[in-house]
């Protein structure tokens, strides 16, 4: 993964422009935005979906960068429910800063986060630990061929991330 001394400014705005996807996390890119696995999940597959538009904002998003964020949302919901099968999924965005609960304020980007019944455990609660059951990579493998699997994809090689061609429709 990156090293946060490589970023100086916008991590959301810099890490795309670093190369090999792959080793960046970055599952999948569309036209205006690109999806993330975040690097300290909640549970494994917690993906964040990132318009390129380096804005904190939302109703800052033109029209087609807001269009292109929102089908990459459910093709983020297909991907984790195909490759993950969880009981549900919390989707949404931390906005108004650290009041919200964001650690990113100016760039914003929507959490995907697969949930299972009883994901939530004592370790959390009683010693401020994360237990996290599969290893990011493995969790990425698995996310990255259910997007290579969807209609309107493609890819170069495998360190690039699933191109979500545009215009995308609806899966």
């Amino acid at each position: 993964p990156h090293d946060d001394a490589e970023i100086d400014e916008c991590a959301f705005c810099e890490l795309p422009e670093l190369d090999a996807d792959r080793d960046q996390h970055i599952l999948a890119r569309s036209d205006h935005a690109y999806v993330l696995l975040n690097n300290y999940p909640y549970n494994p597959g917690h993906a964040m979906v990132i318009p390129y538009a380096h804005t904190g904002e939302y109703r800052d998003l033109e029209p087609e960068v807001l269009l292109d964020h929102a089908r990459l949302q459910q093709r983020t919901v297909d991907a984790i429910e195909r490759a993950l099968d969880p009981d549900g999924l919390n989707v949404g965005m931390n906005l108004g800063g650290s009041a919200a609960g964001g650690s990113i304020e100016d760039h914003l980007h929507t959490h995907v986060v697969p949930r299972w019944d009883g994901d939530a455990n004592f370790m959390t609660v009683i010693s401020e630990t994360k237990v996290i059951v599969e290893a990011i990579e493995d969790t990425y493998d698995r996310l990255y061929d259910a997007f290579a699997a969807q209609d309107g994809t493609h890819f170069e090689d495998e360190t690039d991330a699933v191109v979500v061609e545009s215009p995308s429709k609806p899966i």
